[in-house]
Order: C-alpha cells, then sequence, then structure tokens
C-alpha cells in the first residue's frame, strides 16, 4: 500500500507540472481567437444572435479542463486506495471458503465502480450549473467551454495507464522470467524480489490507470453529446432537461448497476468454484436488461415527442423513440463485444485452449497461436461498432453515435466492479502465497483471478468500443465547429492526414512497448544479481531487496511516460495550427480506423496468452494435465508466451483507446483556434 501511494504522488507531481503547463497553453490559444477582445461575438452557428467573448470561453475551457483532471486523479488514486485494503480482506475470507471471498473482492470492485460514475457525474453537473450563471441562455459557448473538461479527464488517464502499465509490467515480466522460467519458484514467492514491485504495479496500473480511463471515456461522451444538444433544437428552445438526457442516461445506469450488484452478491450466492464466472457475466446481462428499460423511461419522459438535432448544417427531426433506439444498439454491441472477448480470452473456449495446445512445441508456435486469436477477435467486435454507427447515425446524426457510446458506458459501474475484481483477487493470490498461507487459500484464490482475468478483458473490450464510438461523436463535433463541410480522402490534404494519423497508435505502441521491455531488462538484471548474490535466498533464509525493484519501476515508468504523453498530446496542436483543419480532421479519422484494431487485437492477444498460461497450471481438465505440471517445457513456454501478452494487454491497448479519444477531444477544445488561426504552412506555401 505504501508503495502504491508513493508511486501515484510521485507519478502526480509530474502530471501536476503538465496540467498548469497545459492549462496556459489552452487559455492563450483559445482567448487569441478574437484577439483576447472582451466583446461579444456573432454566434457561430447562429450569426443573427450574439454569444459570449472567446476571451472568457478561454477561461471556462481552462477551468474546466483543471476540473475534469482533478477528477481523474482523484478517482484513479480512491480506486487504488480501495484495492489495496480490499487485497488484504479478501486473501482472509479466502480462509472460509470462496464464496466469501467473491464477495469481498466483488464488493470492492463495485466502491470503486460507483465512486467513480458518480463523482464524474455529479463534478460535471454542477459545473455546467455553475458556468450556466454567466452563460445565461448561450448554450453554445457553454456547452463548448465544458469540453474541456473531458480533454482534463482523458490527459490524466493517458498518463496513468501508460505509467502505471509501464510500472507493472516491468515488474511483472521481470518476476516471471527469472522466479519462474529459470528459478523455478511459484508465483509471487516472496523469495522473488520483484514480487512487492508486481503487486504494487497490479494496483497503480489495473487499478487507478483503468479507473481514470474509464472516467475519461465517460466524460468525453457526454461531451460530445452535449455539444451537439447545445446547437439542436434543445439549445434553441433552451429546453434544459432535453439537453441533459445524456445526464440523465448515466444517472439511471447508477441506479441499474446498483440493482445489479445485489443479484451476485445478495440473490444469488456463489458456493463453487464453477459458479464465479457464470456470477460476473450475469452481472452484464442483468444490466443490460433493466438498463434498456430504464432508457426507455427517460426517452419517455425527459424528452419531447419531437425535436431537430443538428447535423452538419441542417436540422434533422428526431424522436424521442429514435433516441431510446439509439442509446440502446450501443448497449447492446457493448455486450456483445464483452461476450465476443469473453470468447477469445477465456480457457473455458476453445480458442485459448488451442493456444495452451500450441505450447506443446515450444514457445515459439505459442507466440503465432496467440498472435492469430488477436487478429482474429477483431472480426466481431468491429461488425458491431459498425452496425451501431450506421443505425444510430441513420436516426439522429452525430448525437445518435454520441448518446449510443453513453449507452455502451451507461454501465459503467457494473463493468469498473467486475473489472477491479480481477486485479484484486490476483494481490489477495499474491498476499497469501507471502504469508505463507496454505495450498488450498492459494487455490482458492487462483479460480478467483483466473475469472478475473477474462472479466478485465471483458472491460477493456468496452473501454476500446465506446473510444470507438466516443472519439467519432467527437470527430464529429470538430468538424462542425471548425466548419469543414465535407472530409474528401481524394484531397491530398485529407490523404496525407488519414495516412499520418494512421501510423500514429504504431508509434505509440512501439514506445509503450519498447519502456516495458527496456524497463523489464533492467528488471530481470537486478532480480538475477539478487539471487546469484545474496547468501541463502533460494533457502528462504535471507530477505530479498524488495526496494530496488520498486525504485527500477517507478523510474522507469515516470520516464518513460513522457514521451508518448507528449506525442498524443502535440500531435493535434502541431497539425492543426500548421496544417489546418482539413489535415487534422483525416489524421483523426485515421488515428480512429487503425487505433480501434490494435487495441482489440493487443488486449486480447494477451488475455489469452494469460489464461493459456492459468489453464496449464490449474490441470482442471484431462487435456490442461497431459501439458503441465507448473515447471515443465510446456508450462515454460506458456509463461513466456504469458510475459509477451503483459505489455500488450495492459500497457499498449488500454493505452490506444485513450489516444484515439484524447486525440479527437484535444482537436474539438481548440477547434475554434485551428478555424481562425490554423493551416500556416499552407497560407504561406
Amino acid at each position: 500500500m505504501e508503495g502504491a501511494t508513493s508511486f501515484l504522488f510521485t507519478e502526480y507531481q509530474y502530471v501536476g507540472i503538465f496540467m498548469a503547463i497545459f492549462a496556459v497553453v489552452i487559455f492563450l490559444f483559445l482567448g487569441s481567437v478574437e484577439g483576447f477582445s472582451t466583446k461579444s461575438q456573432p454566434c457561430t452557428y447562429s450569426k443573427d444572435k450574439y454569444c459570449k467573448p472567446a476571451l472568457f470561453t478561454a477561461l471556462f475551457s481552462t477551468v474546466s479542463f483543471l476540473l475534469g483532471a482533478i477528477t481523474s486523479l482523484v478517482s484513479g488514486f480512491l480506486g487504488m486506495k480501495i484495492a489495496t485494503y480490499a487485497n488484504a480482506r479478501t486473501t482472509l475470507e479466502a480462509r472460509k471458503g470462496v464464496g466469501k471471498a467473491f464477495i469481498t473482492a466483488f464488493r470492492s470492485g463495485a466502491v470503486m465502480g460507483f465512486l467513480l460514475a458518480s463523482s464524474g457525474l455529479v463534478v460535471l453537473y454542477i459545473t455546467i450549473n455553475v458556468f450556466k450563471l454567466y452563460y445565461g441562455d448561450d448554450w453554445e459557448g457553454l456547452f463548448e467551454s465544458i469540453t474541456g473538461y473531458g480533454l482534463g479527464g482523458s490527459s490524466m488517464a493517458l498518463f496513468g495507464r501508460v505509467g502505471g502499465g509501464i510500472y507493472t509490467k516491468a515488474a511483472d515480466v521481470g518476476a516471471d522470467l527469472v522466479g519462474k522460467v529459470e528459478r523455478n519458484i511459484p508465483e509471487d514467492d516472496p523469495r522473488n524480489p520483484a514480487v512487492i514491485a508486481d503487486n504494487v504495479g497490479d494496483n497503480v496500473g489495473d487499478i487507478a490507470g483503468m479507473g481514470s480511463d474509464l472516467f475519461g471515456s465517460y466524460a468525453e461522451s457526454s461531451c460530445a453529446a452535449l455539444v451537439v444538444a447545445s446547437i439542436s433544437s434543445f439549445g434553441i428552445d433552451h429546453d434544459f432537461t432535453g439537453m441533459c438526457y445524456p445526464l440523465l442516461v448515466s444517472s439511471v445506469g447508477i441506479i441499474v448497476c446498483l440493482i445489479t450488484t445485489l443479484f451476485a452478491t445478495d440473490f444469488f450466492e456463489v458456493k463453487a468454484v464453477k459458479e464465479i464466472e457464470p456470477a460476473l457475466k450475469k452481472q452484464l446481462i442483468i444490466s443490460t436488461v433493466l438498463m434498456t428499460f430504464g432508457i426507455a423511461l427517460i426517452s419517455w419522459l425527459a424528452l419531447p415527442a419531437k425535436f431537430t438535432i443538428y447535423n452538419f448544417g441542417t436540422q434533422k427531426e428526431v424522436s424521442n423513440w429514435g433516441l431510446f433506439f439509439c442509446v440502446s444498439i450501443g448497449l447492446w454491441a457493448g455486450l456483445i463485444i464483452g461476450f465476443v472477448t469473453e470468447y477469445y480470452t477465456s480457457n473455458a473456449y476453445s480458442p485459448v485452449q488451442d493456444v495452451a495446445d500450441s505450447c506443446r512445441t515450444g514457445a515459439a508456435t505459442n507466440v503465432i497461436f496467440g498472435l492469430a486469436l488477436g487478429y482474429k477477435s477483431v472480426i466481431i467486435p468491429i461488425f458491431a461498432i459498425a452496425v451501431s454507427i450506421y443505425v444510430s447515425f441513420s436516426i439522429a446524426a452525430m448525437y445518435g453515435i454520441a448518446v449510443a457510446a453513453l449507452g455502451m458506458l451507461s454501465t459503467i459501474a457494473t463493468g469498473l466492479a467486475i473489472d477491479a475484481y480481477g486485479p484484486i483477487s490476483d494481490n489477495a493470490g499474491g498476499i497469501a502465497e507471502m504469508a505463507g498461507m496454505s495450498h488450498r487459500i492459494r487455490e482458492r484464490t487462483d479460480a478467483l483471478d483466473a475469472a478475473g482475468n477474462t472479466t478485465a478483458a471483458i472491460g477493456k473490450g468496452f473501454a476500446i468500443g465506446s473510444a470507438a464510438l466516443v472519439s467519432l461523436a467527437l470527430f464529429g463535433a470538430f468538424v462542425s465547429r471548425a466548419g469543414v463541410k465535407v472530409v474528401d480522402v481524394l484531397s491530398p490534404k485529407v490523404f496525407i492526414g488519414l495516412i499520418v494519423g494512421a501510423m500514429l497508435p504504431y508509434w505509440f505502441s512501439a514506445m509503450t512497448m519498447k519502456s516495458v521491455g527496456s524497463a523489464a531488462l533492467k528488471m530481470v538484471e537486478e532480480v538475477r544479481r539478487q539471487f546469484n548474490t545474496i547468501p541463502g535466498l533460494m533457502e528462504g533464509t535471507a530477505k530479498p531487496d524488495y526496494a530496488t525493484c520498486v525504485k527500477i519501476s517507478t523510474d522507469a515508468s515516470i520516464k518513460e511516460m513522457i514521451p508518448p504523453g507528449a506525442l498524443v498530446m502535440l500531435t493535434p496542436l502541431i497539425v492543426g495550427t500548421l496544417f489546418g483543419v482539413e489535415t487534422l480532421s483525416g489524421v483523426l479519422a485515421g488515428a480512429l480506423v487503425s487505433g480501434v484494431q490494435i487495441a482489440i487485437s493487443a488486449s486480447n492477444t494477451g488475455g489469452a496468452w494469460d489464461n493459456a498460461k492459468k489453464y496449464i497450471e490449474a490441470g482442471a481438465s484431462e487435456h490442461a494435465r497431459t501439458l503441465g505440471p507448473k515447471g515443465s517445457d510446456c508450462h515454460k513456454a506458456a509463461v513466456i508466451g504469458d510475459t509477451i501478452g503483459d505489455p500488450l494487454k495492459d500497457t499498449s491497448g488500454p493505452s490506444l483507446n485513450i489516444l484515439i479519444k484524447l486525440m479527437a477531444v484535444e482537436s474539438l477544445v481548440f477547434a475554434p483556434f485551428f478555424a481562425t488561426q490554423g493551416g500556416l504552412l499552407f497560407k504561406y506555401l
């Protein structure tokens, strides 16, 4: 716990400096749109009306950026605190049986889920109402300044995910390669010097990073929907309830998730290992079904029967039931993505069992099978995303896509509960091993963790699917705000942006993977050094030097998170300023299209390799027993696959969904500046 807290405080010091600098950049760029004038300006969408000065929008955008950033940091920190308290409690409950341990881990995850979903909603609602005191009926200016909230949430999530991911995976790879492959000692054995760093990493990467990430998704999808609503008939008619429909969807989601949680902990009790995974899957199904009724209710109560939605210069007429379908299709597409992810990453199904079977001929075939599985797992989620985009756009233009993304995220509290449950169970196993508790307790925590691995992959699937919809909605809002009438792929300005944008996720992945690799290299050397030079370490009579390993992970993650973060944050600023809004729209489209594919394949490949290793270790079926036991050549090949998959599923994959959202929301925030001052190179060429 001390390690996790001290790492986060160190990380937050660096991130605080970045926040301050970027806040100044936002104010200067947006303030310069009208030359820092304090006079009212004609509105962007209705030229006959006057809106508040650009200088004040710059000021309020800066404030909302800082609010989003602080909320994101606090969410990650509190989530980490909850997890560190829950780890030991889950281990102690495992003495009484698997059911008790499951309830403790799940409830802890649920506390984090509700905390995140509600804090994001409350801060956003209060911010809107406070800003409204100044803006009055200028909805356009109000919601344009609110977009800074999504930018703040996502930029902190990027550093949390990348920094935490590098920290945890450097320790994990170092601990596995030396401990399990070279020295043949169990996972989380206290003799292994990297074990403490690994357990700390689970809290800062999988809990704090993931919490900030999903908070960012939620903040951005709300902001995208609010911006489009403000220039639709909701804004023209001053229908505040209609405009707050995105917030109402999220509010109903929290109530639905509260009821859903009772099904896992109170109405039905988990009594055996085989009931764990079905109990977690039922959470997804129950929350989706209940949420469908919830959406129908608020669509009927909060929205007028007919209204218009802004659609690239025209107003499109939509009915309240049309919006119900948009939100529902996002919600059910999320469930489909979740189940496809589960099929490809759970060791109960043939894809992972085939990967485990391929370990018989060594690590190379394991890697080939794992990569093939990841690429194949992209197909159905992409079709699900494509169908939801087409249907929701046909019904309600860009607003439809924004609320579909909110639909996918509406059950975020349940998604986070089952996602955070995984790392909590994993660390409970680590504590059991290090405390020298009985073999039976370790078996129970391993069973909880194996189910948690799959649900963590499902959580990542949700995050990536919603990121695709969110960034498309933000892209639509950006194109409207920047005054781009049509994005013509055949135009050279757009095409160069498209091809560079498609390259960015590869560049970003290369940076994060290499960071994990170089940090893991130092970790392996340090762990080997300690095993070779500390007498009595292997026999258990001497204590390893955990602090040095923690320091290696901390230093590497703080240093290495800056270049990938800078790449994502500077790209829209440089492209928009030098090349203009058309090239930037190409960059955003390219990054979205390639980023989603790489993110899904990376996180599913990593999840499959991890569960193939666990399948061999557990030896639960006849087939698994022919591949094992622990320490066999087959198991060592599986461990190598798992260590390759670690940075894919916990660093590069999850960070990519932040890349595509963050670039889109940043472009939207700076759209007024790019539209008036951007494209410097093309102006002078």
